[in-house]
């Protein structure tokens, strides 16, 4: 996740894990695990407190945050997952998968 947000890789923790996505590829519902740094949480946020994504300047890239939530006092970036992961992306992991599988 971190590489696919312009961040720069770490080392795998003891609270890495994997975060399981269902994404929309080309049309088609494909369920994905990520690498994530660490899960806090995992909460439900009602659609009346998702506002849209704030204009961050030119240095954020904002074309995969999908808004801001709020929960209690704190606001939570939602992110777009169907915009993190494009299918040439799933396309160049499936490919190294087998690449690795077969070798």
């Amino acid at each position: 996740m971190r590489l696919k947000l312009g961040l720069s890789q770490t080392e795998r923790t003891v609270n890495t894990c994997v975060v399981i996505a269902e994404v929309d590829i080309d049309g088609e519902r494909t369920i994905l695990g990520a690498l994530a740094d660490s899960v806090q949480e995992v909460i439900e946020i009602d659609g009346a407190n998702i506002v849209p994504p704030p204009r961050m300047g030119t240095r954020i890239d904002t074309s995969v945050i999908r808004g801001m939530g709020k929960r209690d006092e704190e606001f939570v970036i939602i992110l777009d997952i169907d915009r993190v992961f494009s299918g040439d992306d799933i396309l160049t992991v499936a490919a190294d998968a087998k690449a690795l599988a077969v070798g």
